[in-house]
């Protein structure tokens, strides 16, 4: 089988939080020192109850939701905007994702929750780490040499045992480029296949000949 990175091969496992008692004040620090614009916050378990961003920080220093925001008159977002401490300024529940989670899952997770990055939680709830946008962004942008190692040696050799040298491989901005021989016609749509499922891979061109049974 080939291996398809997942959330716990991108995530940050240092991960900075804050607890419901931490003061206004300590949150906004954390932040500004560590230049993140979200931190978890956990019990004292470790288990994630909420998030607070950067975004809710600058509403309280306002001293009032965003009017423009779908919260503007939530009595909720005002509570938030007195808030004193990481309790009453954090958003919960908190959306999580799990370590085995492919990239695609947890990219299609933070679309759907309309947020920029996930805490990262062990079969039993505990924090283990998180993962952002931009965690998920650095997974499809590979190298090229390593793009077509992959293909080169997972695709073609281990899985299809072509002979080396039967497909010769070309990489050039996540562009897959193939050409060559195949003993069988209908191996040429399972390469292409196999190629586009390799991350970083944006699209496969295919100049392959086949073989007629006959």
């Amino acid at each position: 089988m080939l291996h398809r990175r997942t959330v716990g091969d991108v995530m940050t496992e240092e991960v900075v939080t804050l607890r419901p008692g931490t003061p206004l004040q300590e949150v906004a620090a954390l932040l500004d020192a560590n230049d993140i614009v979200a931190a978890p916050v956990i019990d004292d378990d470790g288990t994630p109850v909420g998030v607070v961003s950067a975004s809710d920080v600058l509403r309280h220093e306002t001293g009032r939701p965003d009017p423009q925001g779908p919260d503007g008159s939530d009595e909720h977002a005002w509570g938030k905007a007195r808030a004193r401490t990481a309790r009453a300024l954090m958003s919960s529940p908190v959306f999580t994702a799990r370590a085995d989670w492919t990239i695609p899952r947890a990219a299609r997770e933070l679309r759907s929750r309309h947020v920029k990055q996930l805490p990262v939680v062990s079969d039993d709830g505990l924090l283990t780490g998180i993962v952002s946008r931009s965690d998920l962004l650095d997974a499809f942008i590979r190298p090229d040499a390593e793009i077509r190692d992959e293909v080169e040696q997972d695709i073609l050799g281990r899985i299809l045992g072509l002979d080396e040298g039967t497909v010769a491989v070309e990489a050039r901005d996540g562009v897959v480029t193939l050409r060559g021989h195949v003993p069988d016609p209908r191996l040429v749509p399972v390469v292409v296949g196999l190629c586009q499922g390799v991350d970083g891979v944006v699209s496969v061109d295919a100049h392959l000949d086949a073989a007629q049974a006959g």
